[in-house]
């Protein structure tokens, strides 16, 4: 694990285990940090005396702004410091929603743990960047969804269950936990950025980099596609505890199988995609799975308009919804890191940013135009799953080799 692979040369199927399940969880940090209190949502809006939806809102937006600062500093510094600290962080974070009493404080403590928790799946992108070529880092991802997938299945299945015999608070002290568990497994991560390869201007010059990537038509396509998606994808994770438990009525503990029952559908498709990748340009992966999730929530917004269906209709369209995101995520974030390859740092932070921002809009949406049905969860997600098709379709089919 101390010898770092060369780019080009590194090979996914001969990566050690231990690298490759450090980094799925790294991966894992946002969904855990929000998917795990899902079910406890109800009970926590009761106990702080709140909209605990804030506590989603308040964690993106810390998740989103920290990013950008995470992404030079990691270019400058390399990979490995920047996420001791935000193990840390997260940690502290942590500890203190577990001590909140009232949605101020908790909002707070969020927006703190989320400084720390952004480095996982910012700088676990960047690091397959580092490492593997173009269609190589798309397998590698794919197969990172494989091992993050375990915490949106997990996460509210234990929630409900914790809360079964316990309060919302010892859902944040296992968070508090699993961060000091992860701290300790970086001391196996080996540093895949190498010092020559480092930015050398200095910290200041670096943030310019944002601009130029702004600038970037070919790596703003791939990122908006993705950025849009997860707008739909944050819509239904906001939305789904409302339509699930209140709407419909379901147990809180039975939520979770609803939720988790989508996540099984990325894991098959990502195993799909690591075979697709090597045999398909990555563009046109990316919109025949976009085609796909745009009349599955075409179908999902009639069929809640018309009231046909009840949940299963819910659940089968959002399951075909979700499961394209096994192809999307991982073809539309190779596309993109491979445009700007030397400030990959900068540019993972950039795509993470818009994408778990991107559930910011999504809250907004579902607080200012919730009618008490799951109308206004059907729409949002059909929109912009047609908006992330849309970007994407202008795009060329480049081919590299493997």
């Amino acid at each position: 694990m101390n010898a770092k692979p060369v780019v080009g040369t590194a090979s996914p199927a001969k990566t050690p285990v231990a690298f490759i399940a450090i980094l799925g969880a790294l991966m894992a940090f946002t969904s855990l940090s929000t998917d795990i209190y899902l079910p406890a949502m109800p009970q926590m809006a009761r106990d702080l005396q709140g909209d605990a939806e804030l506590t989603v809102t308040g964690f993106l937006v810390g998740f989103t702004i920290a990013q950008l600062i995470w992404g030079p500093i990691s270019d400058h510094f390399g990979r490995r410091l920047p996420l001791f600290i935000g193990m840390v962080l997260f940690a502290v974070g942590s500890v203190g929603c577990a001590m909140s009493e009232n949605i101020t404080q908790i909002v707070f403590w969020r927006v703190f743990q989320a400084l720390g928790a952004c480095t996982g799946p910012m700088l676990a992108r960047a690091m397959i960047r580092d490492l593997f070529t173009r269609t190589q880092a798309a397998q590698m991802l794919s197969t990172l969804v494989l091992v993050m997938a375990v915490a949106p299945i997990a996460g509210p299945l234990l929630g409900g269950q914790i809360i079964r015999f316990s309060t919302w608070h010892s859902i944040f002290w296992l968070l508090a936990v699993i961060g000091g568990v992860m701290f300790v497994s970086l001391v196996w991560l080996p540093e895949t950025l190498s010092p020559e390869k480092r930015t050398r201007a200095s910290l200041g010059n670096a943030f310019h980099n944002y601009f130029s990537l702004l600038k970037n038509t070919a790596f703003m396509r791939y990122t908006l596609s993705l950025t849009f998606y997860y707008v739909a994808a944050y819509a239904f994770i906001t939305g789904s505890p409302f339509v699930y438990i209140h709407y419909f009525g379901i147990d809180p503990q039975h939520y979770g199988w609803l939720f988790a029952v989508n996540i099984l559908g990325v894991m098959a498709m990502s195993v799909v995609n690591r075979r697709l990748v090597v045999r398909h340009s990555l563009e046109s992966l990316l919109k025949g799975a976009s085609v796909i999730a745009v009349i599955a929530t075409i179908a999902l917004s009639v069929l809640v308009k018309l009231n046909i269906g009840g949940v299963a209709s819910i659940v089968i369209t959002v399951f075909i919804f979700f499961s394209m995101n096994g192809i999307i995520a991982a073809t539309s974030t190779a596309a993109a890191l491979d445009e700007v390859p030397h400030i990959a740092g900068a540019a993972s932070a950039l795509i993470g940013a818009l994408q778990y921002g991107s559930g910011i809009i999504s809250s907004l949406l579902l607080a200012f135009f919730r009618d008490g049905t799951p109308w206004t969860m059907a729409w949002i997600i059909a929109l912009f799953t047609l908006a992330s098709f849309l970007v994407v379709l202008p795009a060329k089919a480049k081919r590299t080799a493997a």
